[in-house]
């Protein structure tokens, strides 16, 4: 990027965007509905923004002008849209999931993944990968395995859809599934927008995970992974074939292809080791770089015009960290983040000139939002907040808090004060993330927010096992489920209590996933910590959950599982020791459960397992069952009857005044 002058701050826009007129708390759905907008995709020519918007429920696709202009709006329902990706400038994808079970394949109901075609002169939406032609001879890259044989094709995507500039023209490449008899295959498509129809670039083997596109969008690099022996095998396309060029036993955690290289032609590898995580690129004759300089990165920054890789994200305790390998683009960086000076600015979308920037801003005070940048320009605007039905005084101050655990490990976190409260003794409600290999970060929580404002102190703790902190601290939460991992929490607790900044008398535990379970374990593993525990899509019975996820989704997943619950395999009583559904006895405190009924990560029948278990012990418990509600709280009827339940549940045992 070209050198710039300074951009003016945001900060009196922001504030102009937002009328504060509100004297009392917001309404609960303001923070439970789906955000007013979702996300937020600038064309590559950076003349138009495309944005999913929500009016809490029914989501509505807009289009319109960068710089100012009248939008277009498309009803989109309730559609769940993962992902838009621009192909040009008149052509939209949408990536849409759905729960489904297929009929006629051997494999379990799918969280699985559909895209369609939005041209926006014509206004008509396209579904793709439902126009295939027989055979794989029709296809520009097939390897003589292939040659001949008869293949079916699912319409599911099996991947994000990758756009490449051949010939000076966009070009659209969709990942699915093909079938040779009952073995699927993962294969690459390029879709023609101009007659709706596909052929078929290349077809992997059965154990193929990911196929990298050269700049042409000609297959250069090949990823295969046997779940049972726990092989994972690079291939580079080299003199007309798939050439074998490195081979790793990694049963849990096996490398992945990040993308293209630095000089547009070699391919990216991210793998474990010891130190954490290590990215090489490969040259197309085979050759290895030494490890770049990018350890524990969160991801990778790919041009937009040419997909090399340009840079990587982290967040490296508290601060986002962009890191470009051209001084020129870092100090572009540094102009646009020089803008909102005291606030979080992640990098949403970019023009194929790199010089109109969509940034999702996080600021403390105002909430989350999204804006604009025009760095040839020099002048920028606010967009929109995700959730503009919250005022400034509707957003709690979160401050970051860090501890010791009882063996001396220091631990850090996040801590939301509710408004208008002193700071001393307050009620407190302990919200675990999910993963467990994830984190919470220094940024607007819809769920942390919604229930400060009903007067309570939120703490979110990054325990042990947490990502973003090291490698080594990730392996401190290998076999600590409902141990080290569950004492974290708590110490966090006496830690707040020892401050007099909450009452440990007046503490419950609200969680989702992992922190569902971690939820459950606070009342049935680590008692006489919280007056009660709510529990959303939760798991309860490990033995179960592990065979499920064994034939759900291979031996690599329950592998990963029985790593952090620290178990040598599904027939290791120390599964039973953490599993709270096994505990029972020893609950004194009331339990919420909600599950989803279309949940294909934690199935439902964890939190049935858990209520049935409490009911025959005669233990105070509800069960919400929520229809066509996911893991992920997807639909915004059932996220809001998800935090009404939740709210008034915890209201009642633990009363915030």
């Amino acid at each position: 990027m070209r050198s710039i002058l300074a951009l003016p701050l945001l900060a009196a826009i922001m504030a102009s965007s937002v009328c504060v007129t509100a004297s009392r708390a917001a309404p609960l759905e303001a923070y439970g509905r789906l955000p007013t907008i979702e996300s937020v995709e600038i064309s590559p020519d950076g003349t138009n923004l495309a944005l999913v918007r929500s009016d809490g429920e029914q989501r509505i696709l807009e289009i319109k002008p960068s710089e100012g202009g009248l939008p277009k709006l498309y009803d989109v329902g309730t559609a769940k849209v993962r992902r838009l990706d621009w192909v040009g400038s008149d052509n939209l994808i949408i990536s849409a999931s759905q729960t489904s079970l297929i009929a006629g394949l051997t494999s379990p109901t799918r969280e699985y993944m559909m895209g369609f075609d939005l041209n926006l002169k014509t206004s008509k939406l396209r579904r793709l990968l439902d126009r295939i032609p027989g055979g794989p001879t029709t296809g520009s890259h097939i390897s003589d395995r292939n040659a001949g044989a008869m293949w079916a094709s699912l319409n599911v995507l099996a991947g994000p859809p990758e756009v490449r500039f051949v010939d000076g023209e966009p070009a659209l490449f969709l990942r699915g599934i093909a079938f040779e008899g009952n073995r699927g295959a993962l294969t690459v498509f390029r879709a023609n927008l101009k007659n709706g129809t596909q052929r078929v670039v290349e077809i992997g083997d059965p154990a193929t995970d990911q196929i990298l596109l050269d700049q042409q969008g000609k297959p250069s690099a090949r990823a295969d992974y046997d779940s049972t022996s726990g092989n994972w095998t690079l291939k580079l396309y080299r003199d007309g074939g798939w050439s074998t060029v490195k081979v790793v036993e990694a049963k849990t955690e096996p490398p992945y292809l990040l993308g293209l290289g630095r000089d547009g032609r070699s391919a990216v590898v991210a793998e474990q080791g010891d130190g954490g995580s290590l990215v090489r690129e490969i040259s197309p004759e085979g050759e290895w770089s030494e490890p770049l300089d990018v350890r524990d990165a969160d991801g990778p920054i790919f041009d937009p015009d040419t997909n090399r890789l340009i840079g990587f994200y982290a967040l490296v305790n508290d601060e986002d960290r962009y890191t470009f390998f051209d001084p020129r683009d870092q100090k572009a960086w540094s102009t646009v983040r020089s803008a909102f000076k005291g606030d979080r600015v992640k990098l949403a979308s970019w023009s194929r000139d790199r010089q109109k920037i969509i940034v999702l801003v996080n600021s403390a005070t105002q909430g989350a939002g999204y804006a604009y940048v025009n760095l040839a320009a020099r002048k920028a605007h606010w967009i929109g907040a995700r959730y503009q039905q919250l005022m400034p005084e509707d957003i709690s101050r979160t401050q970051p808090v860090s501890f010791k655990a009882q063996d001396g490990l220091p631990l850090s976190g996040y801590l939301t004060l509710p408004n208008g409260k002193s700071p001393r003794n307050l009620p407190l409600v302990v919200l675990p993330h999910g993963g467990p290999a994830a984190r919470d970060v220094p940024e607007f929580d819809w769920w942390a927010q919604a229930i400060a404002s009903r007067g309570y102190a939120v703490l979110q703790v990054n325990f042990r096992g947490s990502d973003g902190f090291g490698w080594a601290f990730t392996q401190a939460g290998f076999g600590e489920w409902g141990r080290k991992m569950q004492t974290d929490l708590s110490d966090g607790v006496r830690h707040l209590a020892g401050e007099g900044v909450v009452d440990p008398k007046r503490v419950c535990i609200v969680g989702a996933s992992y922190g569902g379970y971690a939820a459950l374990a606070g009342a049935a593993l680590d008692t006489g910590v919280y007056r009660c525990a709510a529990s959303v899509a939760g798991l309860s019975d490990l033995r179960r959950f592990i065979d499920w996820s064994r034939a759900n989704k291979g031996l690599g997943a329950s592998r990963y599982w029985t790593r952090f619950m620290g178990a040598e395999s599904r027939r290791d009583p120390a599964l039973r020791e953490v599993s709270p559904a096994a505990r029972v006895d020893r609950i004194t405190i009331p339990i919420l459960l909600v599950h989803g009924k279309d949940d294909t990560v934690v199935p439902l029948e964890q939190s049935q397992i858990m209520a049935d278990a409490l009911q025959r012990a005669g233990k105070p418990v509800e069960l919400i069952v929520q229809k066509g509600e996911d893991h992920w709280l997807s639909r915004g009827e059932t996220r809001f009857e998800m935090l009404k339940a939740t709210m008034a549940f915890v209201e009642k045992h633990n009363p915030p005044n």
